[in-house]
């Protein structure tokens, strides 16, 4: 689609100052704009892709008694297995048609009590889906490093503004399954309209149709990840610590057409989020006369808890 741009990222890592520059600007730019790019010459190979939808696809073949074992209470769905209906996006209350894994930072033993993460969920039956994943999210997690790199040198701060706040971040890899369906939806989709939590998304190519972003016309324009790209896009920590100034984008997973009911749709975004102490209090040169401070000061962690309360994994008091 003409609106969402391509950029490589190896200019910013390797090009010369005016080609990091460029990248910098059209980055930004475009998330002024739309708030999503196309990003290629990432960190991740296409063979890791391969393998990790492979693995994937074979561990939602599993009976869902199976991998239930791997869902556990009282964890707000942060790791391991979430079945059916059960999200629901912050303005609904009809469970999104999809299941999905979670993966999160492995954590070295000495920073453990620190950053008092859930510890991760390996299942037995698929043990390549654990391996690849954990792959992924390194790869991924680097990936996102440079963008942040460039977000920041675009909000005129140090380039290296969000190194220390995702280096053990409380990021998310998430492989979901939307499955097939059986009986007309009542007012269910495979994902509702939303915007994301974190600072950026990063999704590889996913198995089918149906992502839109909802562009500044209100309408809905189909988006697909080419091969060889991860779609980036800004979510609503970035959008609250820069005042409005880069936007989180309102995107949905639509139903497929009536004729592919049956099929199934994959997807693996990696949600790059900060540790839990960032402030996402607006940044002071983000405030001025004409887009005056729009948000409540808040810690990233606080602002987590908020959202997952509106989406239904955590119970509200």
């Amino acid at each position: 689609m003409d609106t969402i741009i391509s950029l490589d990222l190896n200019n910013f890592k390797n090009g010369t100052p005016e080609q990091k520059k460029k990248f910098v600007q059209d980055l930004g730019i475009a998330y002024q704009q739309i708030g999503f790019v196309a990003v290629y010459n990432h960190e991740l190979s296409d063979e890791l892709t391969a393998e990790l939808y492979k693995s994937t696809k074979e561990f939602y073949a599993l009976p869902l008694e199976t991998k239930m074992k791997y869902h556990v209470k009282g964890l707000a769905g942060q790791r391991g297995f979430t079945s059916w209906g059960t999200e629901h996006s912050k303005d609904s209350k009809v469970g999104d048609l999809k299941e999905f894994y979670h993966f999160g930072q492995e954590i070295p033993n000495h920073l453990q009590k620190q950053y008092d993460y859930p510890k991760n969920i390996f299942n037995e039956e698929v043990p390549a889906f654990n391996k690849y994943s954990l792959k992924a999210f390194s790869a991924l997690q680097e990936t996102g490093k440079y963008i942040l790199r460039a977000i920041a040198l675009f909000l005129e701060l140090d380039e290296n503004y969000f190194d220390s706040y995702i280096e053990y971040g409380n990021s998310i890899l998430r492989p979901i399954h939307y499955g097939p369906i059986k009986e007309a939806p009542k007012n269910a989709v495979r994902a509702g309209q939303h915007e994301d939590i974190n600072l950026i998304t990063l999704l590889m190519g996913a198995s089918a149709e149906g992502l839109e972003v909802l562009d500044k016309k209100n309408n809905w324009v189909p988006i697909t990840a080419l091969p060889n790209q991860l779609i980036v896009n800004v979510g609503d920590m970035l959008q609250r610590l820069t005042n409005n100034v880069l936007r989180s984008t309102t995107h949905r997973v639509v139903n497929p057409p009536k004729e592919q009911w049956g099929t199934t749709r994959f997807s693996i975004p990696f949600f790059l989020h900060p540790s839990s102490e960032m402030r996402l209090d607006c940044l002071d040169h983000c405030i001025s006369s004409s887009n005056p401070k729009m948000y409540d000061d808040i810690s990233a962690g606080e602002f987590l808890n908020e959202r997952l309360i509106e989406i239904g994994l955590v119970k509200g008091k």
